[in-house]
């Protein structure tokens, strides 16, 4: 079937439902798969990057709901590599969790580890190691990728890779000063609508994710995940450390932090 890549385990696409029992794939299967190989190709190139430096790339993936990247990156990737590399995912429903550390131990993935935690408890859980590669967050909703990307930070990632989700809280502080903030400047009339606050919320705080980053040295690239035109929430955020300096994202971030009147965001973007 030409939609699969070389070396795909179909076994392993049939548990996850991609195909049938009988190898089928109707077209919403068709879609999910095409997804996570578009994350793949982005992806893959970073796996490799580390594997030139070392065999043993630890992994963690924040919100994996049925793990379908964790599973189908093991299968592509990391089943070939020696010296112990590994991938955590990191769930908090403990059904789906149990679900896939059962799909593991039948395809025989020793390398992949399932955790009934949330972003912010991984943080601080012993179960993890005390540095990891490469982090992803797709779709993890609400503050979880904020929580992501401090896991990333204190992990002293390499990559950090993140599909942000819906996030209301910055929108809320937004509109909750938009009466004191409307008095004088015109800039306001920018999320002056409920419809416009929560859209140019959603904007502004990916924007203070990507100054974050980069006030931590990281180097960013944003860009558009094609192929899922389903969801609005199709923003990719790519993040390298680079050991980048600093000053300049981090006054920045000050800077646009005042202009919002979103300075009680600071501790989040820190």
């Amino acid at each position: 079937m030409h939609e699969i890549k070389p070396g795909q385990s179909v076994e392993l696409l049939k548990e996850l439902h991609i195909l049938t029992r009988d190898g089928k794939m109707n077209q919403d299967s068709r879609r999910k798969l095409k997804q996570v190989y578009h994350l793949t190709q982005f992806i893959e190139p970073l796996l490799e990057e580390i594997r030139q430096d070392h065999p043993d790339i630890q992994l963690v993936d924040h919100g994996a709901g049925k793990s379908y990247l964790g599973f189908i990156l093991y299968d592509l990737f990391f089943k070939n590599l020696e010296s112990g590399p590994h991938i955590y995912g990191i769930e908090t429903r403990d059904e789906l969790v149990q679900r896939s550390r059962d799909l593991a131990l039948r395809l025989g993935f020793a390398d992949m580890s399932f955790l009934t935690l949330s972003v912010a408890e991984s943080t601080h859980s012993s179960l993890l190691p005390a540095h990891v590669d490469i982090v992803t967050a797709l779709h993890a909703c609400d503050t979880a990728t904020d929580d992501a990307i401090q896991f990333g930070l204190r992990k002293e990632a390499r990559f950090i890779v993140l599909v942000p989700c819906c996030q209301a809280e910055v929108a809320s502080i937004l509109r909750k000063n938009k009466g004191k903030r409307l008095k004088g400047e015109v800039l306001t009339e920018i999320w002056r609508h409920p419809l416009h606050t929560r859209e140019f919320g959603s904007h502004v705080t990916n924007v203070l994710r990507c100054l974050q980053l980069e006030a931590h040295g990281y180097q960013v690239s944003v860009t558009e995940l094609v192929g899922w035109e389903h969801s609005m929430k199709n923003e990719l955020i790519i993040a390298t450390y680079k050991d980048l300096p600093r000053r300049r994202p981090t006054e920045r971030l000050q800077e646009l932090l005042h202009l919002l009147g979103l300075e009680e965001m600071g501790a989040r973007f820190c």
